[in-house]
């Protein structure tokens, strides 16, 4: 298939590229812990991977809360994808950061209803989000496992995407992201 368009944009900043690839290690060890983990019942205590789970999940919330500030103060340069294209990057995009965002908040709210404190780093403590003992934060529990499939799936059609792009339209916007992309248009 011939190139549908030719994109020479600039690569994203080296902030949005490391938010990118820090969100992307991360989650990658949340799916890794979340499969490997026992199962949380009601006298869980939150030890050994489950410990790790929530140190890694409140890590997640932190750089996510920074990656939204960024892309909603640092736009990347508009793209020049046929309009359907274009509409399809963008419902993606938003899906993947409302479930970024979603996902390790309602493991924060299901951790509070257990009575856990999550705590960044392991150091400093996050405000329980829900009562201990409460029902809606143990819904919580059970909505954040059904949405980490959504964000597993999400994240295959973002990589399928990023392909697409490098083989097939060969557009040069997957190097964008690499972390030696060249210089952002902050950069010149």
């Amino acid at each position: 298939m011939a190139k549908v368009y030719d994109m020479q944009r600039p690569a994203y900043d080296a902030v949005a590229r490391t938010l990118h690839w820090l969100t992307v290690l991360l989650v990658a060890m949340q799916f890794v812990i979340g499969w490997t983990m026992p199962d949380v019942h009601k006298d869980t205590q939150p030890v050994n991977l489950i410990a790790w789970h929530l140190g890694v999940g409140a890590t997640l919330v932190a750089v996510m809360a920074i990656r939204v500030i960024w892309r909603l103060t640092h736009w990347p340069t508009p793209d020049e994808l046929p309009p359907l294209l274009s509409a399809v990057s963008r419902i993606t995009h938003v899906l993947l950061y409302a479930t970024l965002v979603l996902v390790p908040l309602l493991g924060w709210i299901n951790a509070s209803s257990r009575g856990w404190t999550v705590r960044l780093l392991g150091l400093v403590p996050y405000p329980a989000l829900s009562k201990p003992g409460s029902a809606f934060g143990h819904e919580m529990g059970d909505v954040h496992g059904i949405l980490a499939w959504v964000l597993f799936a999400l994240i295959g059609l973002h990589v399928v995407a990023a392909l697409f792009h490098r083989f097939v339209l060969k557009d040069h916007v997957l190097q964008r992201m690499l972390p030696h992309a060249g210089p952002s248009r902050d950069q010149g």
